[in-house]
């Protein structure tokens, strides 16, 4: 579990294919020192474990769902990445709850400078825009933001000065890709609801059927 607060940027060494996936090598910074094989860490938001290291480079195998729903696939040597170690337990939540779980890659269709900061707009992939909401949470390349604006499709947010120097978000421009995750809150909450839906339509169903006195799928006893 992670919060979407990134520590640091590291650098994308290697990217090399494998069958059925990759293996993906990121520097990363010298005080990640509690990093070790089986441990967990985010990259741009997807949680990935560490399966070695060397020095001050991390090695991750991706699955290849993770470079089918990711943008890791399209990592290059010398790229930057953010970087977040898992939440510990008794530490201060700062973002939101952020599993690292990527639910779709989004499309950065507009940057707006306000002040020092940027407006960004991202266009959502399909399915995802229900799970959206004013002034609920998203993270984007793992960073917990706040939803600025949504509507149909996409939504906004609104960088300030901190969030562009210590993340990747600073360099996106119109055209990148952004990894996307939805609240968990949001997900459940839609899976529950369709789950009561189905079971009203069950209900209203067996009523009618009653109602009709049409066979319900069981005999009548004499």
């Amino acid at each position: 579990m992670f919060t979407g607060i990134v520590e640091a940027m590291g650098q994308v060494v290697a990217l090399e294919a494998r069958p059925g996936g990759g293996r993906l090598r990121v520097r990363v910074p010298s005080e990640f020192t509690d990093l070790a094989p089986g441990r967990s860490l985010a990259v741009d938001g997807v949680c990935l474990t560490v399966v070695a290291v060397e020095g001050d480079t991390v090695l991750f195998d991706l699955a290849a769902e993770t470079l089918r729903r990711t943008t890791l696939g399209r990592l290059r040597p010398g790229a930057r990445v953010n970087l977040e170690r898992p939440l510990a337990t008794g530490e201060r939540l700062g973002g939101h709850f952020v599993q690292g779980h990527v639910d779709g890659v989004g499309t950065v269709t507009r940057v707006t400078p306000e002040g020092e900061g940027i407006w960004m707009e991202v266009s959502l992939p399909p399915g995802l825009a229900r799970y959206v909401a004013e002034k609920g949470s998203l993270a984007l390349d793992g960073v917990s933001l706040t939803v600025a604006a949504a509507e149909d499709d996409r939504c906004a947010v609104a960088l300030i000065p901190h969030t562009l120097a210590v993340t990747t978000l600073g360099r996106k421009g119109p055209g990148d890709l952004v990894n996307v995750e939805v609240d968990i809150l949001a997900k459940y909450l839609a899976r529950l609801l369709a789950g009561e839906r189905d079971a009203d339509r069950a209900r209203d169903a067996t009523g009618l059927r009653h109602a009709t006195g049409a066979p319900s799928g069981g005999e009548e006893q004499p």
